[in-house]
């Protein structure tokens, strides 16, 4: 079995990504224990634009440069300390998001509908996974975490699942035109 390597430009498209990451990633609007921030948005917008393998591979060179120690997490916080928090189950939630969202976007042929539906399921394992974190580290209930976690974020989250989902679909198409990423799928 040959390995697939990436490109040049396919190297510099993810590390360009995961660059705009570590740019929005930290810009946080602290509401409560968990705080809004553009982390989720960005990651819409790689795995749209790059397809799952290079959005996927941007989020987590963002997730490594944030464990090493730079102050890329919400509220320029870094280390493993973060992943360890609260919030923590909510950066590594992201990895599944970003892979049910990208796996049904191609499945669909990139199809909006198909594709936004893949992203809600997404979110919501996301969403999912912080939550049960969050309830394990903070030992509070089910209906507590959900009234921090979950509920001050829904409207949000989907006007950035649906802002993402539409910013990727036009770049792509864009940078697919300009010759950039070799092919497209519808």
């Amino acid at each position: 079995m040959q390995k697939k390597k990436f490109s040049l430009t396919q190297l510099i498209f993810m590390a360009l990504m995961a660059a705009v990451m570590c740019i929005a990633g930290p810009l946080a609007v602290p509401i409560g224990p968990v705080p809004i921030t553009l982390t989720n948005l960005v990651i819409y917008i790689a795995v749209g634009v790059l397809g799952t393998a290079q959005g996927t591979i941007s989020y987590c060179l963002y997730l490594l440069l944030g464990m090493v120690g730079l102050p890329v997490f919400s509220g320029y916080a870094g280390g493993l300390g973060k992943l360890a928090g609260p919030t923590g189950g909510y950066l590594i939630g992201f990895i599944a998001m970003a892979l049910i969202g990208g796996i049904v976007m191609e499945v669909s042929h990139r199809k909006l509908i198909p594709t936004l539906i893949g992203w809600f399921i997404g979110t919501a394992v996301d969403y999912l996974f912080g939550t049960l974190w969050f309830m394990y580290i903070m030992h509070t209930t089910f209906m507590q975490t959900m009234a921090a976690c979950v509920f001050p974020f829904i409207i949000g989250d989907c006007i950035k699942l649906i802002a993402g989902v539409m910013l990727g679909r036009q770049l792509h198409k864009i940078l697919v035109h300009a010759g950039f990423i070799k092919t497209a799928v519808a």
